[in-house]
């Protein structure tokens, strides 16, 4: 562009001095046409550096997801081919499912001798409260006979003294008193017995073998819910359209849940376009401002897009505390540079964009919008001659 407006200042140039002559070729002229030029070119690049900012180093990147068997299995099926389009929901690939299966039938068999046992311990309680009625309805009527066997003793007795009774009589109603006084004793320990256990509750008033029961069944229903979770998961699914460019899972393989060991990279569709400007550079961009972008991959297409955000957090931003260090944002940013994320417009919104992808933006902020057509002619030379492969 400087060099284009720099023919067109030099052929003025020899119009005023060569051709027409109406200014006199000397010392005088001669310096103030060779520094105007160059004054004017440096304020206006500074000017445009400000008003609609250019970036060379333009990045699509897009989200790797690390795909990791939650359950440690035998690898038998895979059934998609690398660098291909895999669309959510596909399967990924698939786990030997016995082991699992197994697991599953035998949780079940658990919650079903749970179940027994709650059913068994609820069918006690009613025993114990059945059993205490008829105890205690045991202990009336032998208290009733017990009163009318003491009274018949004493009667016996008066009889005997006076000579009007038997001394057999007396003596027979004396061991009816003695076999219901220990009847009496049986029920009341009887009685005493289902009370303890009737008794043994907890604060919400269930019996405690009740309760302990319906403990161990729910703890067999967890074990059955686990189960079936890790049975589900001998089959992963993508998580999102995508690709996986590096494939080396195959049947046969070994799967098994370790974060620093992937099965597998799965790449995303979804992408970010990133801007790296100076810091300095992004004093007027604001969000919905336009922008144009030209990649590589595409000679000679400017691709329209819209500011998004500037992202104003980097890792050298982060403040190490102790030994943990976390590096931030989505990609590595230069020191002193600030990331610009862009978003492609309608037109080329279902433009595909190939993770990695390098290039060249600018944006148009709202400040001098006259002298921004020159950052426009600017990319469109740029993304000419991303045609030229200058290479032996």
């Amino acid at each position: 562009m400087e060099i284009l407006l720099l023919g067109i200042y030099a052929f003025f140039a020899w119009l005023v001095f060569f051709k027409f002559k109406w200014l006199p070729w000397n010392i005088t002229t001669q310096v103030i046409t060779v520094t105007l030029p160059i004054f004017a070119l440096t304020t206006l690049i500074l000017f445009l550096n400000i008003v609609a900012p250019a970036s060379h180093d333009v990045r699509v990147v897009n989200y790797v997801v690390a795909v990791n068997p939650r359950v440690s299995g035998l690898v038998i099926e895979v059934p998609i081919e690398p660098n291909r389009l895999i669309k959510k929901g596909d399967v990924l690939f698939k786990l030997d499912p016995r082991p699992f299966q197994d697991a599953v039938n035998a949780a079940k068999a658990k919650v079903e001798q749970s179940q027994a046992k709650v059913v068994d311990a609820e069918a006690k309680e009613r025993e114990y409260k059945e059993q205490q009625k008829i105890t205690q309805g045991r202990i009336g009527s032998v208290t009733a006979n017990l009163n009318l066997a003491q009274k018949r003793v004493d009667q016996y007795e008066q009889l005997v003294a006076k000579g009007a009774g038997r001394l057999f009589d007396q003596e027979q109603a004396q061991t009816n008193v003695i076999s219901l006084e220990s009847d009496l004793d049986a029920a009341q320990g009887r009685d005493a017995s289902l009370a303890q256990k009737l008794s043994a509750r907890l604060p919400d008033g269930e019996l405690a073998e009740v309760t302990a029961a319906r403990g161990e069944l729910a703890a067999a229903e967890a074990d059955l819910s686990k189960a079936k979770w890790e049975l589900g998961e001998t089959v992963y699914y993508a998580p999102s359209n995508g690709t996986v460019v590096a494939l080396t899972l195959r049947p046969g393989a070994m799967a098994v849940p370790l974060p620093v060991i992937p099965a597998m990279n799965f790449i995303e569709d979804d992408h970010w376009i990133m801007a790296i400007f100076d810091q300095n550079e992004v004093r007027k961009v604001k969000p919905g401002q336009e922008a144009e972008m030209a990649l590589k991959m595409y000679p000679g297409h400017v691709i329209k897009c819209k500011v998004d955000s500037i992202l104003w957090a980097t890792a050298a931003g982060q403040l190490p505390l102790g030994d943990i260090r976390v590096a931030g944002g989505v990609a590595p940013i230069p020191k002193n540079s600030l990331a610009v994320r862009l978003l492609l417009d309608k037109g080329d919104k279902d433009l595909f964009l190939a993770s990695g992808a390098h290039g060249y933006a600018a944006i148009y902020t709202d400040s001098l919008e006259e002298i921004q057509i020159l950052r426009k002619v600017l990319i469109r030379i740029t993304t000419k001659l991303d045609w030229l492969i200058l290479k032996i």
